[in-house]
């Protein structure tokens, strides 16, 4: 056992260095500016190992712009909370933790990058997409079936539907680190306003089903 979660481990670490150094080069140099022999270079592993974790450059760039979470972390800190609290408090708590300013930061530049180097784009949703299957995962190992799964699935899915137009600005929201200017539209509000907006909303639609269900 103690064998394999290492060997885990040192895979997930392996895959963690070759997204990082991707999406790294990427800034640096742009899209066109390196190859997959730089990035196995880099890290200084094979073609081959990069080829276990990725199809091709463009997918561990994406991939590299949501390394910074550790999901480990967050089940661990989640699993502190007490075991009464709705669930609606549990994903408050996850999504605070992860979407981290270092995060956030770094999904606005790859939108950018992706609006510069169009075949990012999907590369860029499949990483969204990661990030809301993750979450999703940790929901309902905490829940260990004390919610309604079809719960579950329908409360993070309106949260995450809210993340996409976060990050590409079609919400008026200032991301961490952005400060209002002259173009800043009218009724803009902060990253911490939105999500506290974000849960109220929720809450006022889902309280009637946020409690465990009775033994």
């Amino acid at each position: 056992m103690i064998k394999r979660n290492l060997r885990h481990l040192k895979k997930e670490a392996t895959e963690k260095a070759l997204a990082s150094a991707a999406f790294e080069l990427t800034l640096e140099h742009g899209l066109d500016g390196f190859t997959v022999e730089d990035i196995v270079h880099q890290v200084g592993c094979s073609r081959r190992t990069f080829a276990n974790y990725f199809t091709c450059k463009e997918e561990a760039v994406a991939r590299g712009a949501i390394s910074v979470q550790n999901t480990t972390e967050l089940e661990e800190l989640l699993t502190e909370l007490p075991d009464n609290v709705s669930l609606l408090d549990v994903l408050y708590n996850l999504i605070k933790m992860q979407l981290t300013t270092e995060l956030i930061g770094r999904l606005h530049q790859l939108l950018s990058l992706s609006q510069t180097y169009p075949v990012l784009e999907p590369h860029y949703l499949g990483a969204m997409h990661r990030m809301q299957t993750q979450a999703q995962d940790t929901l309902l190992d905490l829940s260990n079936g004390k919610y309604d799964e079809i719960y579950t699935y329908l409360l993070i899915n309106a949260l995450y539907g809210t993340i996409l137009p976060l990050i590409d600005g079609r919400l008026n929201v200032l991301l961490p680190g952005q400060v209002i200017t002259e173009d800043t539209k009218p009724g803009v509000l902060t990253f911490d306003q939105f999500l506290e907006t974000t849960f109220n909303h929720l809450r006022a639609g889902f309280e009637h089903a946020n409690h465990p269900h009775s033994s």
